[in-house]
């Protein structure tokens, strides 16, 4: 029988990620939302670069300096009697596969689509995984203190372009750079925006009103007012209309209007959220469902970070809990292996700021010191629990270099740079079948990590990289059964082996792909890699 408190614990508490094309405002929304939660005091200015102040999510130094996030954060703040947890993503597509592994360990996503630009190219990707997934979807209609699109646009381009209904919790006054504020559709009440002198640093107080009222009659013109009135009589008639479990089943989206950089409609969407969704659902397991509230406890790692604190060159797995109670020091299973593990450093994050912490429940993310056991995908569990969670896949690189050190004298440490940041899945590594165990071929889906591998390796493992770009753009992965040494391949193609041993085939171009198919019968490609287990 469940407990009480487990109940309790695990029902105030929501998980979702942010996701965006990139300058949409993900990170200054995720900002904003941790300032009326409690977690900061004043927000920081994510332009100003140059400034001491810096997006509190965006803990790594070529972060700071480029102005966007390439690894996702973890953060929870607490707000209304809920305990929130953020997982910030990656709006870069070069940095996309970060963002893919983070959207399996949320129960939601809050979309964020700037006003004027619309659906972008990279939201569209990010929708798709969170299509797959079934998990619903909330959409911030971000800036509207600049001109934007019709908003009817927006709502129609939402359904053609990304194929999900939408319904307007609140409608914007003044789209054409003379935005006003929204019309709460559920409270029946106007929000009116003022700027104010702090430029969003601190929360935002707003006037608050029914259509009619005299308050709202005495800083709205009447024009505004009688817009309102028409285009909301529009929707009523002729737009979806709310349907809670329609959203919660990721069929619907509802969407916000507001402005992140100035605080305008954050803590209105919020608290709208809070009252939406779900606390933690069941997982699937090998096993079936696993209930949020068991009494067995299990997690799965999501991701693993490499040199948090650079002084200590330490290395963080964050697990997502699934069910039950977490405790410090507990022993578990790693299912994958049978091994037991104790846990005995846990941590919660604010972005790089941490603390130890006693308990964790269902839905929270958890940081373990991982001494190089951990990988990507584990299943954690009670002692005894052999189940796994379905495995986190891998998406196939687009870009590919062959790497060595440049100084014979610093090849441990290069070897050890290039196999951690593979291990956190920021980058890939494949091997010729004979090739030396310092010599790697790197696989990225985007030229931007690339940049960042060679920053990484500089600053954190005190080693310089020599990158020689090979031609190849596509990487399949065969099946394990395959005898690679009997294929027909074209000249350009080549055989290689990716972190699990597992062999693959780098190609050139869709034809030498196409040829490999038609003279090998039998031979199955994939373009995803379902987790397979290192040995």
């Amino acid at each position: 029988m469940v407990s009480s408190d487990l109940q309790k614990q695990i029902e105030c508490r929501r998980t979702f990620a942010i996701i965006s094309h990139p300058d949409a405002g993900k990170t200054t929304l995720t900002e904003k939302l941790l300032l009326y939660g409690g977690a900061i005091r004043e927000a920081g200015s994510v332009k100003a670069r140059k400034s001491a102040h810096h997006a509190v999510s965006d803990w790594m130094e070529i972060e700071k300096q480029r102005g966007i996030s390439v690894t996702s954060s973890v953060m929870q703040f607490e707000f209304d009697g809920y305990k929130i947890n953020i997982l910030d993503t990656p709006g870069h597509q070069d940095f996309s596969e970060d963002t893919y592994r983070t959207l399996v360990a949320a129960d939601s996503a809050v979309m964020i689509i700037d006003a004027a630009k619309g659906v972008e190219p990279q939201t569209i990707k990010l929708f798709r995984v969170c299509k797959m997934r079934g998990i619903p979807i909330f959409t911030f209609v971000n800036k509207l203190d600049r001109a934007g699109k019709n908003p009817f646009d927006l709502m129609e381009e939402i359904e053609n372009v990304l194929g999900i209904r939408s319904t307007p919790i609140n409608w914007p006054i003044g789209t054409d750079g003379d935005f006003q504020g929204v019309y709460d559709r559920l409270d029946k009440q106007i929000e009116l925006y003022a700027g104010d002198e702090s430029h969003g640093a601190r929360k935002l107080s707003v006037i608050k009103g029914a259509v009619d009222s005299p308050e709202i009659a005495a800083v709205l013109a009447p024009h505004y007012i009688e817009r309102l009135k028409e285009e909301t009589e529009l929707l009523d008639a002729a737009g979806d209309p709310f349907d809670l479990d329609k959203i919660r089943a990721g069929e619907l989206t509802p969407m916000f209007f507001g402005s992140a950089m100035n605080n305008f409609g954050v803590e209105s969407f919020l608290k709208k959220y809070l009252r939406f969704t779900l606390p933690p659902t069941p997982r699937v397991s090998s096993e079936g469902p696993i209930p949020a509230c068991s009494d067995v406890f299990s997690g799965f790692i999501f991701k693993i970070q490499a040199n948090m604190n650079p002084a200590h060159h330490d290395r963080v797995a964050f697990m997502r809990i699934c069910s039950g109670r977490f405790e410090k020091g507990m022993t578990v299973t790693l299912t994958n292996t049978g091994k037991l593990l104790k846990l005995s450093q846990p941590q919660q994050f604010m972005a790089q700021e941490r603390e130890l912490i006693e308990e964790a429940y269902a839905g929270d993310m958890v940081g373990l010191f991982d001494p190089g056991v951990f990988h990507l995908g584990d299943t954690l569990a009670s002692p005894g629990s052999r189940f796994t969670f379905d495995s986190i896949p891998v998406f196939a690189p687009e870009h590919f270099a062959r790497v060595y050190a440049p100084d014979s004298g610093k090849r441990k440490q290069f070897s050890k740079g290039v196999s951690q940041l593979a291990e956190e899945g920021a980058i890939q590594i494949f091997r010729e079948p004979d090739a030396a165990r310092e010599e790697f071929i790197v696989g990225v889906v985007g030229v931007l990590q690339f940049e960042v591998l060679e920053y990484r390796l500089a600053n954190e493992y005190n080693t310089g990289i020599t990158l020689d770009r090979l031609p190849y753009r596509f990487v399949r992965w065969v099946a394990e059964d395959t005898d690679v040494t009997r294929l027909k391949l074209s000249s350009s193609t080549h055989i290689a082996l990716d972190e699990t041993g597992s062999p693959v085939i780098l190609f050139e171009n869709e034809w030498s792909i196409r040829w490999a198919t038609e003279n090998n019968p039998g031979l199955t490609l994939s373009d995803v890699m379902l987790g397979r287990i290192k040995a």
